[in-house]
């Protein structure tokens, strides 16, 4: 979709950011319910409850989206069985009756309709918590766990069809606007559908269709038509040897279509779990020619998911109506709350992007940490504490601040600050504010980055913060300095001759030239930073290898869902992979290898070598300005060097620390210990 959508951005304001288009903010009918705009915040794993209940952690949550002018929430999916529990906190339905009547009373109160997402993983889930058989139309194994489920047997199809039926008039008596039925990546129903796990012999198999059929049946009886049906459907599995296809799912939603009020196209399956919320490496939007055939062949409206983050291409989408009729801009909404709100006052230039980093908002792991937003850390924490905003005291309330640093932390500290009606000057020594950041976002698959930097510019710019760049001096007489001047390169803990040529991460990316010949790029860590320098430089002509301790390159990215797609796009580009080895010393010319278990070494021919590996806090200002003024406050890498989200989250804890001072301890703002 990028060239259309790229010819299209003028004509939807995009490029200039001042308005949005009509179509986005019409209302949106869904069935017999009105919903107030064409965005939908679609259902997503929070880990946001206590138990299998919905908390009032939910309850603030989806108030605070309602409240930014969101047009239909769909809350966190529930189980509708206790034979399903996919994620430890997943929801159940039975327990969730007064979860969703708070959650619709608050939302109601802003004029959005809410749906109950109903569902059931099938054999997708996990037995971990339960201690019981998966549930699944075939014995078809797990992909991650290898766990291989129970067949269903004609009296456990039953009880999974009446758990949906229960659960819908569960949502109706809390006061919810109807219901969606998850057909989607993780659904029994979506398995049913499939050659892919229906294999069955049996009424369920030779009619792949009347499992769902039947569940949407007894919802509709139980809601009533006067309420919402919505039809989650995966429309490609991305497994054309036996999975739905978009040709097949084009029949699927003929043959449903009457049954419901809307249907939200989605895809993914059993093997393509990370394809259903890809990070940036995908192109946002690439669901839109998925959904097209779709709206073409029905009669209800059709939702469009698939990384629909940038509101211009969303009002797109919808302009004409030939590809949707309304969007799910879910990471978008967790970017910036107030999304809607800031397009309806004709500020989309102000709406904060999504960076597509799947870095704290995906939260299906072993961890199972709440959700949060790279770029708004308060995402996720709407109970806990409050949203930063404009300060309502007086001037004598105001404070003289210095930030040095222009990185995104100290472009973050510098905003709130400002925000808040401090006084602000910020330092920089380079010649451009954005720092690493900036730099990152050369590599592949983080050009996003650079639209977080362009946001926060602006926004310092329109509050009027006193930019300094090219300096190091600190302006006498301030109140507090806080201190973002990041971190340095780490230690190097193997040997390095004179003549040999190694650079940081951070100096190739910054545009530091390589010599000719094989780059070898070494990766202790395990993450983004690696994988991305590789692929940059291979998308250059470069010959690239790239050398790990561990079993699988890009180990850490399998919390972001990138593990097996960043592996894939390495080896399509020929970089050459050396697991499980260990880095001992760098020539002119080579780098000598260790097999981490043998102890074998080896050596590899290479021209350069570029680290990727831990980098410590540059606490050189830091220490100087202690000695000069009285309040000073450091964040982000020059604490600890970790990521964009920790070093926005303590820009705004120092500017809560400069307000709440005990909250400081040994110069670093300590924030709630509920976070």
């Amino acid at each position: 979709m990028t060239e259309p959508y790229a010819a299209a951005q003028l004509a939807t304001g995009r490029r200039t950011g001042d308005s949005v288009g009509v179509r986005l903010l019409e209302p949106l009918n869904l069935g017999a319910a009105v919903a107030p705009n064409r965005v939908v915040f679609g259902a997503h794993e929070t880990n946001l409850g206590w138990g299998r209940s919905l908390s009032d952690r939910h309850v603030e949550y989806y108030r605070r989206r309602a409240a930014g002018g969101v047009g239909t929430i769909v809350v966190e999916e529930a189980s509708v069985h206790e034979s399903d529990w996919p994620y430890e906190r997943a929801p159940l339905a039975a327990e969730c009756e007064s979860g969703w009547a708070s959650i619709a009373s608050v939302v109601h109160e802003h004029g959005a309709l809410v749906l109950a997402s109903l569902g059931h993983a099938g054999g997708q889930g996990t037995s971990h918590w339960s201690q019981r058989e998966l549930w699944a139309p075939s014995n078809v194994p797990e992909v991650n766990t290898r766990e291989v489920p129970k067949a269903m047997e004609p009296q456990d199809i039953a009880t999974v069809i009446t758990g949906f039926a229960d659960a819908a008039r569960a949502a109706m008596a809390a006061g919810c606007d109807g219901v969606e039925v998850s057909a989607g990546q993780h659904s029994l129903v979506r398995q049913f559908l499939s050659g892919l796990t229906n294999q069955r012999g049996d009424e369920w198999g030779t009619d792949r269709l009347a499992f769902a059929r039947q569940v949407l049946s007894e919802v509709r009886s139980s809601i009533g038509s006067e309420a919402v049906l919505m039809l989650r459907l995966s429309c490609d599995e991305l497994a054309p040897w036996a999975g739905l296809t978009p040709e097949l799912a084009v029949e699927v939603a003929v043959a449903l279509a009457p049954m419901v009020d809307a249907i939200t196209v989605v895809r993914g399956s059993i093997y393509t779990v990370s394809a259903t919320r890809p990070d940036g490496h995908t192109p946002p939007g690439f669901n839109l020619d998925l959904a097209a055939p779709i709206r073409a062949a029905v009669s209800v409206p059709v939702i469009v998911q698939g990384s629909l983050v940038d509101w211009g291409q969303a009002e797109w989408a919808v302009g004409d109506g030939d590809r949707a009729d309304g969007v799910e801009m879910t990471r978008a909404l967790l970017a910036d709350a107030d999304l809607v709100a800031k397009l309806g006052r004709g500020e989309g230039d102000r709406v904060r992007p999504c960076i597509l980093c799947n870095q704290t908002c995906q939260v299906r792991d072993n961890r199972n940490p709440p959700i949060t937003c790279v770029v708004d850390p308060s995402t996720g924490h709407e109970y806990h504490e409050a949203i930063p905003g404009s300060a309502s005291g007086s001037e004598s309330t105001s404070r003289s601040i210095a930030v040095v640093g222009g990185g995104v932390g100290g472009l973050e500290a510098a905003r709130v600050a400002a925000e808040r009606g401090h006084r602000v000057t910020l330092i920089e020594r380079s010649n451009r504010l954005g720092g690493a950041v900036l730099d990152a976002a050369a590599g592949a698959g983080r050009g996003r980055l650079a639209e977080l930097v362009r946001w926060q510019v602006a926004e310092v710019e329109r509050l009027g913060v006193d930019v300094r760049l090219a300096t190091t001096h600190v302006p006498a007489g301030v109140d507090v300095v806080v201190v973002a001047t990041g971190s340095a390169p780490g230690v190097v803990e193997y040997a390095v001759t004179r003549a040999a040529v190694r650079l940081t991460a951070a100096e190739v990316l910054a545009g530091a030239e390589l010599p000719p010949g094989v780059i070898l790029v070494w990766d202790p860590i395990g993450g983004p930073i690696a994988v991305s320098v590789a692929e940059s430089l291979a998308a250059q002509g470069r010959a690239v290898e790239l050398a790990t301790p561990d079993g699988i390159v890009g180990n850490e990215l399998s919390r972001s869902g990138d593990l097996a797609p960043a592996n894939a796009r390495l080896q399509r580009a020929g970089v050459v992979l050396h697991r499980r080895t260990l880095l001992r010393s760098v020539k002119k010319g080579s780098a000598e290898v260790e097999d981490r278990f043998s102890g074998e070494r080896r050596t590899i021919r290479c021209s350069a070598i570029i680290d990727c590996g831990h980098r410590l806090p540059d606490e050189t200002v830091y220490r100087e300005l202690t000695d000069t003024h009285d309040v000073v406050i450091r964040v982000g890498d020059c604490v600890a060097p970790r990521t964009i989200h920790e070093a926005i989250l303590e820009a705004r804890r120092a500017i809560e620390a400069i307000e709440h001072p005990a909250t400081v301890s040994d110069g670093v703002p300590m924030g709630r210990s509920d976070h």
